[in-house]
């Protein structure tokens, strides 16, 4: 049974008859505030089905915030739209702001000349949406100008930046050093203390929050792993390597381990400050499963729960018709996640993170999903 489409349509419901209506920065909404919902991962892949998710876009911004990059040209050059919407505005007001330093990154100007003044000032035309995304693609010089969106996850997933006393007694200056690497230290942490309860990676960098294009809305997530009980383990080998009932399913511990089945189980806590749930939380629970699927590959451990906590949940004005569509709709089973690199791929991946970059979408594969059809809601910028 598939339950968390049901969840999620109980969440949409719960905003609809509870919510409180607010004028926001980007329209107005209606939102509930402290929800949760959990998913078992042996339930099937939480790839939602009352409505077509685009899985080539979660995929490639998981691997864009792995990589540690904020650039979108990654993005652009995979067809991958998600920030591209935040890109484009900070573009255009930046040159509606300060044209004439702009002027080789604008589709034209006139030089306007203002009666009894020899000085002209200039009108600029910034280009247009799908002209900067051609843009983006074609001019690596234009590219890093405009596509870069600031401090956002990648850079505190992979680089968080710290300082140090230089003058280690009087607290008088600090310097930069380089940054810390929160998802190598704790695929680190998961093989050597697996019981820790420091499992944690953040995005929510205040000394950084005004530089990046957005605040992180989904800003941190915790690990917990557990054993596993020898009828799991078998289970799990059961399942995985025969669905046969000839084939034996009462192997000791030590047979188990020869056949390097996994010991631990692992889950994932995501927190999220701010979620456009007709949008955003879909998508986010997609990602954070497809995260501990990977952290599970390279640690050798069985994904088990993921669990989303979430603080402001609404809903805009303008998405309320596509919400009733999806309310009418009965989900279908769950897919399953096909990982196409090999074991031993992700076993040099947990100790070398940079390897990272060997990663494609394409290296993660849906079966059989069957969802209703994509519906169009906009998002809010």
């Amino acid at each position: 049974m598939n339950k968390i489409d049901i969840a999620y349509q109980d969440l949409l419901k719960d905003i609809l008859e509870n919510g409180t209506r607010k004028e926001t920065r980007n329209g107005q909404t209606i939102s509930v505030f402290g929800r949760q919902i959990r998913h078992k991962m042996s339930e099937g892949f939480p790839l939602l089905t009352t409505k077509k998710m685009h899985w080539k876009s979660i995929v490639t911004e998981l691997l864009w915030f792995l990589r540690g990059d904020t650039n979108i040209k990654y993005l652009v050059d995979n067809d991958c739209h998600i920030w591209i919407g935040d890109c484009y505005k900070k573009y255009t007001e930046a040159v509606y702001s300060d044209g004439v330093r702009y002027m080789d990154d604008v589709k034209e100007y006139d030089e306007i000349f203002s009666e009894g003044m020899e000085d002209a000032w200039p009108i600029v035309i910034p280009y247009s949406k799908e002209e900067f995304i051609e843009r983006i693609k074609t001019d690596s010089e234009f590219a890093a100008r405009w596509g870069e969106l600031g401090p956002i996850y990648g850079k505190q997933w992979r680089s968080w930046t710290r300082f140090e006393d230089e003058s280690k007694e009087h607290n008088e200056w600090y310097i930069a050093l380089d940054g810390i690497d929160q998802i190598q230290n704790l695929i680190n942490d998961l093989k050597m203390n697996p019981d820790s309860r420091r499992l944690m990676v953040t995005a929510w960098n205040p000394g950084e929050i005004e530089a990046a294009v957005l605040p992180p809305c989904h800003y941190g997530f915790q690990v917990y792993t557990r054993e596993m009980s020898i009828e799991e383990r078998n289970k799990w080998y059961f399942d995985t390597a025969y669905k046969n009932p000839k084939y034996k399913v009462d192997w000791k511990d030590y047979e188990l381990d020869q056949q390097n089945v996994p010991k631990r189980a692992i889950s994932l806590m995501y927190n999220a400050r701010s979620q456009d749930v007709p949008l955003g939380t879909p998508f986010n629970i997609a990602s954070y499963a497809l995260l501990l699927e990977i952290f599970g590959k390279m640690v050798n451990m069985v994904p088990d729960e993921l669990i989303a906590n979430m603080g402001d949940c609404h809903i805009y004005k303008n998405q309320t018709e596509g919400i009733k569509e999806q309310l009418t709709r009965e989900p279908y089973e769950l897919p399953k996640l096909v990982h196409m690199k090999t074991d031993d791929f992700y076993r040099s991946l947990s100790e070398d993170i940079s390897l990272i970059f060997h990663l494609d979408p394409s290296d993660f594969q849906i079966e059989n999903y069957n969802s209703h059809p994509a519906i169009k809601m906009p998002l809010s910028n």
